[in-house]
């Protein structure tokens, strides 16, 4: 992600240079999407809610505090529009893959490591869906997006030790569902 100065980009959008709000989009339309697509396991709805999200971004731009950083208040107000979307039960059955994630893998990994990677990013994501999305954003925003539990609680609304609890909950749900799966046997012997 190339570096932007978010404060003289929504000056400008605030002054109303409605183009300039297109280098927030170009900024974080990756993790807005990534996050949408591993919250409901559909590159549709991901791309459905990546706009939504970034309209209801721009049209609230100007409740936006300065000197606040532009992405976690985007990530907050994403997290809340996955949320009704999940509420409202309007998910499409998952697809199970990331529009835009390099499908090349890299020429000096075997093929065979490079599918089984694949395999396994595709069982865990079935994993994450089947678990609750409170559970689930915690899981994402800890494991995917390499947040620290203390910006977890502030976004999700989660206390620093409630944040945890759920992840460390989740994370048991998820090994019960690997052992009855038979995944981590399968792993044992991969």
């Amino acid at each position: 992600m190339k570096q932007i100065d978010e404060g003289e980009i929504i000056g400008r959008v605030l002054a109303g240079d409605r183009e300039a709000f297109a280098d927030l989009v170009d900024a974080y339309k990756g993790p807005v999407f990534r996050l949408a697509f591993r919250m409901t396991g559909s590159t549709r709805d991901a791309d459905d809610l990546s706009q939504e999200i970034f309209l209801r971004a721009f049209q609230s731009l100007a409740r936006f505090r300065p000197g606040e950083r532009f992405f976690p208040w985007l990530y907050t107000m994403g997290l809340n529009v996955i949320r009704n979307h999940l509420r409202k039960g309007r998910s499409a059955p998952g697809d199970g893959s990331v529009k835009g994630a390099p499908e090349a893998a890299d020429p000096r990994e075997d093929p065979a490591d490079a599918a089984v990677g694949r395999e396994r990013s595709r069982r865990i994501q079935g994993y994450l869906l089947r678990l609750p999305p409170a559970v689930r954003e915690i899981l994402i925003l800890r494991f995917y997006e390499g947040m620290s539990f203390e910006d977890i609680a502030g976004l999700t609304g989660n206390t620093l030790s409630g944040a945890k609890m759920k992840a460390y909950r989740g994370l048991e749900k998820i090994r019960v569902m690997m052992g009855e799966d038979g995944f981590l046997d399968d792993e044992s012997r991969g």
